[in-house]
């Protein structure tokens, strides 16, 4: 005696051994021995053999009309064989009968199951909706193939390229233009970028960054609303000093500024000079809402996307030629020593002079420059000469501020490595279209301009920091425990050390035209300088307010991607340069070996790092010649190989730079990540055909 019988959902056959009144154990035609319960056993039959009836039922279930069968069902619960004997004939043999079982099973639209081997017909209104549903998939199904092949041809449907940003980066999984998109990409065996392209999707690589940027960050596109410039207090005194700011030439957005008073007398005062929107713009209001939004400015190579209207930061900027609202940070410092001695914050209008422009600069203004007033470089500009002395004093006094904070960080700040700077020629439009002509110039770290001016900012925003922790007003900070490897810069609200900079305190307060953080800061500091001892009363944002913690949270998820799209565009940029000037060679230094996940690669005169191909034995610092291979402009990509050493392996003086603090290997080498998943669909239908079909012991 045999028995069919359901095991978990799959319906089973195999010769029953023995039995009693609840279970029988039954032996498989593989030879595998199961117990099944006796209310899971179905059908009891002598012939045919077991294997033979599961075959010859699923051919009888594919040939059973569904639709017929629920005419032909009862209005109550039924069983199988019944419907099996009234479908097909009183006499029907075992395999009709385990057929229609298996039809019932599969027909959930017609048919639901009641228990063990039992069902009960579904009502004509659910059937006729569970008819147009299936009809409904078929066609969206029929449409999903349709535009796949369209792909597949090289052709881009109308509706994937209007949701193409969409499908790349934050999908609908469900969507019937992602599924075409999967689909095709595993029909043409090309990657869903490469794919698209070749559709004509993406016809230039930096209005897809560009685009696929302005999607996630901007969907209303870039420009404000109108909205009134606020003007700042008319009651702030006059400062009597001449300020001037140092930046690049690109730079509209003048934070910062500098004057010097007192040199030659014993005691010099330096005032630090920010700019202060914080002073018009009020919490709350709808210009601080467009910040909160924005965040930060964006930047990037030929263009930018400011955080305030530009009506605004005209308003507030530092310009020479005029007196500025600024909040100071007045040093006293004691000229022989260097020592600073004391300081004092004050609102006011401040006169700049003049803005230089580093850019235009750093060939004049060296260190022996500023040691030897014999030195005269041609065409140094007047306002220049007249700030010598000045910029003499400030060299003098930032390079024993950076060593004062060495001392406290624990070891020397190292600058091996330049900062590169990207010029864009050709550019017709207030944007650039990514045809232009790049050129990509480098700056020596810690140049004397770019010291002066950072030493500066530290002062500045440590002072301040400081200054808002001892009258209890909370402010942003930033803080990172230790120089330990894998210890991060944080945000809180907490004024905690900064051991990477080696100060007590930081938070940012110097660029509060472009980050919100600092802007939010100076609205607690002009507190500090209105109120004194009673600022925490008077400040807009109290110890443990919310909406501080909420300004951490979206200024670092938000900052990071801004920053992250800066050097996407910047590594677009550089691919551009190689393919511009023809390079196909460089050298490079090993920043990760490959047994540490792959051989990573620094340029050593561009800002490019990208994987390659090369011996083990290399190790991080050896020099090295690489060819470079394809370049993939959408997916930021290029590879190298490595065609020689270029060091001495027994000789580390003549080693590349690397960062101690294993910063570049996590240096982001490409390529471009996208949201398409081309396993995760494969995955589930393999997985589905799988529960679908017999295992082994059913077949057998």
């Amino acid at each position: 005696m045999h028995a069919l019988f359901d095991d978990a959902g799959k319906f089973l056959a195999g010769r029953i051994l023995s039995e009693s009144d609840t279970s029988a154990q039954i032996e498989l035609d593989s030879g595998k021995r199961v117990k099944a319960k006796t209310a899971n056993i179905l059908l009891k039959f002598d012939k045919p053999q077991p294997a033979e009836l599961l075959a010859a039922a699923r051919d009888v279930a594919a040939a059973v009309e569904p639709a017929l069968a629920w005419e032909f069902a009862p209005e109550d619960e039924f069983g199988f064989a019944d419907l099996a004997r009234d479908y097909f004939s009183d006499t029907a043999p075992p395999a009709e009968l385990a057929g229609m079982l298996m039809a019932l099973q599969d027909a959930p639209h017609y048919f639901r199951r009641a228990g063990k081997g039992r069902f009960k017909k579904a009502s004509a209104e659910v059937v006729q909706q569970a008819l147009a549903a299936i009809e409904k998939k078929k066609q969206l199904q029929a449409q999903i193939d349709a535009w796949a092949a369209q792909l597949v041809a090289g052709t881009c449907p109308a509706p994937i390229g209007e949701q193409l940003y969409k499908i790349l980066f934050k999908p609908d999984k469900n969507a019937p233009e992602y599924k075409a998109v999967v689909e095709a990409s595993r029909s043409a065996q090309l990657a869903p970028l490469a794919l698209l392209e070749r559709a004509g999707a993406i016809t230039s690589s930096y209005q897809f960054h560009w685009q696929r940027f302005l999607f996630e960050h901007f969907p209303r596109g870039t420009g404000f609303p109108e909205l009134a410039t606020p003007e700042p207090p008319q009651d702030l005194p006059l400062a009597e000093v001449q300020a001037f700011s140092i930046d690049d030439s690109a730079t509209t957005e003048i934070d910062d500024a500098l004057s010097l008073t007192g040199l030659g007398s014993g005691t010099v005062r330096l005032g630090i000079h920010i700019a202060a929107p914080g002073l018009g713009l009020v919490p709350g209001d709808a210009l601080d809402r467009v910040a909160r939004q924005r965040l930060s400015t964006v930047y990037m190579p030929g263009h930018k996307i400011t955080m305030l209207p530009q009506e605004v930061v005209q308003r507030y900027t530092l310009d020479e030629g005029r007196a500025n609202p600024a909040v100071s940070l007045y040093v006293t410092i004691d000229e022989a020593t260097l020592s600073i001695t004391g300081h004092e914050t004050l609102l006011e209008r401040v006169p700049v002079s003049v803005n230089l422009r580093h850019d235009q600069l750093d060939h004049i203004v060296t260190e022996a420059w500023l040691a030897d007033p014999s030195i005269q470089v041609e065409n140094t500009p007047q306002p220049l000469l007249d700030l010598r002395g000045q910029l003499s004093f400030l060299y003098r006094l930032a390079r024993q501020l950076k060593a004062a904070r060495e001392v406290v960080r624990g070891k020397p700040e190292a600058f091996n490595r330049p900062d590169y700077t990207f010029r864009l020629s050709g550019q017709s439009g207030k944007e650039p279209d990514g045809s232009e002509t790049v050129e990509i110039g480098t700056r020596k770290r810690g140049a004397p301009l770019d010291l002066i001016v950072a030493e500066a900012a530290i002062v500045a925003n440590s002072t301040w920091g400081q200054l808002l922790a001892e009258h209890g007003v909370p402010g942003i900070y930033r803080s990172q425990a230790s120089l330990a490897p894998g210890v991060k810069v944080r945000m809180s609200t907490k004024a905690l050390p900064h051991a990477g900079i080696g100060v007590k305190s930081y938070a940012w307060a110097t660029s509060p035209l472009r980050r919100y953080v600092d802007l939010v800061n100076q609205w607690q500091v002009i507190a500090c300088a209105r109120h004194g001892k009673t600022a925490a009363l008077a400040a807009p944002f109290k110890p443990k307010d919310a909406e501080l913690f909420g300004v951490i949270s979206n200024f670092d998820t938000t900052y990071g991607a801004y920053n992250a799209y800066q050097s996407g565009m910047e590594r677009l940029w550089t691919l551009k340069y190689l393919q511009q000037n023809a390079i196909t060679e460089l050298d490079a230094t090993v920043i990760r070996d490959a047994a540490s996940g792959g051989l990573l690669l620094r340029a050593d005169t561009l800002p490019l790092v990208l994987p390659a191909l090369g011996p083990a034995t290399l190790t991080r610092g050896a020099r090295v010649r690489v060819r470079l291979g394809e370049i993939d402009e959408i997916g930021l990509d290029v590879h190298g190989t490595v065609l020689e050493r270029l060091d001495d392996p027994q000789d580390a003086r003549d080693d590349g730079p690397v960062d101690d603090d294993g910063e570049d290997d996590g240096a982001a080498a490409g390529p471009l990540a996208i949201a398409v998943d081309l396993q995760e669909g494969s995955a589930d239908a393999a997985a589905g055909a799988g529960a679908g079909e017999p295992g082994p012991a059913a077949a057998a």
